[in-house]
């Protein structure tokens, strides 16, 4: 491990003797001297001591409480001088910093149950009752179990329902990407002649319209209709509340978000911030900002806001170590452009509207910069130079030991830690779940060398699609929208492909879990990857057009390697990797550099990797794993993994190892391994919500017509569900799935597996002796 990465790990050993000690309270005073016994009120005083301390290491310890924050704390070189500086909690009491305000309200309950206040002050958009996040009043109404956005509703912008509304001006629009590719929101700024006038739509780098169904609107006076539902009237200064049962107005305590940005570490180019360490606070209601202006990162499909709760910009050895993010509106945490050798670590991250950790660097530092999707700079006008233009990106970073989960309950296109702009980024032993899209993202190949290892991540790509637990893109210089275009040009000019991802990005001793995607997603163009010593526990491992990426010694539960659209001579490995299904390949002419000595499942699946040209080493069998019902994938002496050149990695250091959040931590739901004993075991289930069943002997063959005793019988089939609408019906046989024969059920689970991704099955089926294709949607 380098020097570095060793000093973050361990710089809380540093000497801490000789050394000034601020003390502040809540209940403290700004013209106390600071003490112990005679505590400061506020940070900002504190922070004010800093400069002239006697000693060079400076400690502001905070006492136990709530501080709510009059204006974002800044802290740069010009506060700290060249002092070493921690803010922390003492001793092990509980400090909160507050982005929001307490409200001393005066109550008035009025027609169908709604209690009203006049509230003075700045407007807000989260309101919080005796600490618990309400409603803000919406349609439809929220609901903990909906897939998407809590609740959406196709008629949410219907004629006749916008006709309800007296004036909608300040409410608010959220929908999916009609691709499912991340979110859209805008503001209604008014109403004429029934239709709408709209602001907003910036939040996604890929244009489209609203999604048609998943859709809600919000902050709409006639949509208050639920308990636990509020609405603040702007105009009146008056606040509506439908509260929930058991609300007391007399000792209700209210508070609401104002503060896009609690704490801000800021230096300048010239002169960054060293050495400031932020430990063990609480940080809440920060206000949201899904309105805010964002800005584009490069071709991926990500449009940002360039803010956090915690913002870093311009630092260097800066910590945020062992706090708490939740109730904030936006993003936690972001690195901003200049960074180096700073660290996120043992931080508990959950409930909170954007992303948790973000490296961001700055678009000046690209040469050649592109922000749109189809845009291209010609090879005549392109910046021809190897990797960065200038330092404003985040380099030898590090974001470990965390747990993050509930993240992107408002803005969908986030992520569990983002890394776009940036180089060299250590990503280890993080817990991450309960994420609408990727739990890790890599936005681009700028610059490469990332290490992301020991992560668990998992139930990912919940509101979204075409995505995975780990995602990235590599619309790099080489890269075209058009696949012919891009072709001739890598063909003639090879060496654009690592001028942007020139340093190897590993992935390694990972465990993954996508139910709606793939484990490990490396989308348009991601190149110059290694990925090796992962546990893939459903979604499998996809390589779309890219270059020089290695996969060896992985396994692949219940799934296969997709490989779509590869380049001539790509240069990509697949070897020594434990697959339990065949290969799903898209669009594939060229197998690159070597795909071989793999173990498969089975031999027909072998065989026909063998038939597309590869895998002329590899073998087939059971892999033989030592406890698969308890996580452990290690193989058995006996394993004909071991024969292929596989090799047994550790099943125990996965995800967040600091013992106060690994006690919090939740691990991945285990599957249920789709071989030969469980098809030979499974012979009825429901399967989207069908009944299902193995054909029976002779009575079934002869009942339905069937030329032999294989097959899926639909035994029964809900009113209105999807697959009716798709044109199967109770009685149907289904004879083959993917061009698959399904001879029993638990074959056609297995099948359908690897290609959930795309939403929809194609099968055959026999109805009244005779043979019909149809395609069934698999949501």
């Amino acid at each position: 491990m380098s020097k570095w990465i060793w000093f973050l790990l361990f710089s809380g050993a540093l000497n801490v003797r000789a050394q000034t000690r601020l003390y502040v309270s809540p209940t403290g005073n700004d013209s106390s001297p600071g003490t112990l016994a005679q505590p400061m009120a506020t940070v900002g005083k504190a922070l004010e001591k800093v400069k002239t301390a006697s000693q060079q290491t400076v400690q502001i310890l905070l006492r136990k409480g709530t501080y709510y924050l009059p204006e974002t704390v800044p802290i740069s070189p010009a506060t700290v001088g060249n002092k070493t500086l921690t803010i922390s909690s003492y001793a092990t009491e509980k400090v909160t910093w507050s982005g929001g305000r307490k409200l001393r309200l005066r109550w008035q309950k009025s027609e169908h149950g709604v209690w009203t206040s006049h509230v003075d002050g700045p407007p807000f958009e989260q309101l919080f009752l005796n600490g618990k996040k309400l409603v803000l009043a919406r349609y439809p109404n929220f609901d903990a179990q909906a897939r998407v956005f809590n609740g959406t509703a196709a008629d949410a912008l219907s004629e006749a329902r916008i006709g309800r509304w007296q004036n909608p001006a300040g409410g608010y629009i959220h929908a999916l990407h009609q691709g499912e590719w991340g979110d859209f929101h805008y503001r209604i700024t008014g109403k004429s002649g029934g239709q709408l006038q709209l602001d907003g739509g910036w939040q996604n780098n890929r244009p489209a319209p609203l999604h048609p169904k998943e859709r809600f609107v919000e902050n709409i006076r006639e949509e208050l209709d639920a308990p636990g539902e509020w609405f603040y009237d702007r105009s009146t200064q008056l606040l509506y509340l439908l509260p929930p049962a058991g609300f007391n107005p007399a000792t209700a305590t209210i508070e609401v978000s104002r503060l896009k940005s609690l704490l801000e570490l800021k230096g300048s180019p010239d002169k960054p911030l060293q050495q400031v360490t932020v430990r063990g606070i609480r940080f809440v209601q920060a206000e949201r900002t899904f309105m805010e202006p964002y800005e584009p990162l490069l071709r991926s499909d990500w449009m940002m806001y360039r803010g956090a709760a915690v913002f870093l910009e311009n630092t260097e050895t800066c910590r945020i170590e062992d706090c708490e993010f939740t109730a904030l509106g936006g993003n936690a945490v972001m690195l901003s452009r200049y960074n180096r050798k700073s660290a996120v670590e043992g931080c508990h991250f959950h409930d909170i509207g954007a992303s948790a950790i973000s490296f961001v660097g700055d678009s000046s530092a690209v040469r050649s910069p592109v922000f749109q999707y189809e845009k291209f700079v010609p090879y005549g006008q392109m910046d021809l130079k190897p990797g960065p233009k200038n330092g404003q990106y985040p380099t030898e970073c590090v974001a470990a030991n965390n747990l993050i989960y509930r993240i992107g309950q408002l803005e969908k296109q986030s992520a569990g830690v983002q890394i776009a702009m940036a180089s060299g980024i250590l990503v280890r032993h993080n817990s991450i779940y309960q994420v609408p899209r990727a739990g890790i993202n890599i936005g681009d190949g700028t610059w490469g060398g990332h290490v992301l290892e020991f992560n668990d991540v998992f139930d990912t790509v919940l509101e979204t699609g075409d995505h995975g637990s780990f995602n990235s893109w590599g619309r790099d210089r080489f890269w075209h929208p058009n696949r012919r275009t891009m072709d001739s040009l890598v063909a003639v000019h090879p060496e654009l492909i690592r001028l942007d991802a020139q340093k190897t990005t590993v992935i390694r001793n990972n465990r993954f879990r996508c139910d709606h995607g793939w484990d490990i997603d490396l989308d348009d163009g991601s190149s110059n990857y290694h990925i090796y010593n992962n546990v893939l526990l459903n979604g499998g491992l996809k390589f779309r057009e890219g270059f020089y990426r290695t996969a060896e010694n992985n396994i692949l539960i219940n799934n296969s390697f997709h490989p779509h659209v590869w380049f001539a001579n790509s240069g990509d490995v697949f070897r020594k990797n434990i697959v339990m299904r065949p290969y799903a390949p898209i669009g594939i002419t060229e197998w690159g550099k070597d795909v071989d000595s793999n173990l498969f499942l089975d031999q027909t699946a072998l065989q026909m990797a063998q038939k597309a040209g590869t895998d002329a080493h590899s073998a087939f069998g059971d892999p033989a794993f030592v406890q698969p019902e308890r996580g452990n994938y290690r193989v058995n002496a006996g394993s004909p993994a071991l024969k292929i050149g596989f090799v047994n990695f550790p099943m125990d250091q996965f995800g967040v190892q600091k013992p106060s959040l690994r006690v919090l931590a939740r691990t991945p739901s285990l599957p249920t391994l789709l071989n030969s004993q469980f098809e030979a075991s499974v012979q009825e289930l429901t399967w989207l919500g069908a009944s299902i069943r193995t054909v029976r002997g002779l009575g079934d063959r002869s009942a339905f017509g069937l030329p032999d005793e294989k097959g899926v019988i639909v035994v029964s089939i809900p009113k209105g569900s999807p697959l009716e609408a798709a044109g199967l019906k109770t009685g149907d046989v289904i004879r083959t799935a993917n061009q698959e024969e399904t001879p029993n059920v638990g074959r056609l689970i297995a099948i359908q597996q690897p290609v959930n991704w795309t939403g929809q099955l194609g099968v055959t089926v026999i109805r009244n002796q005779q043979t019909i294709s149809l395609t069934l949607p698999l949501k």
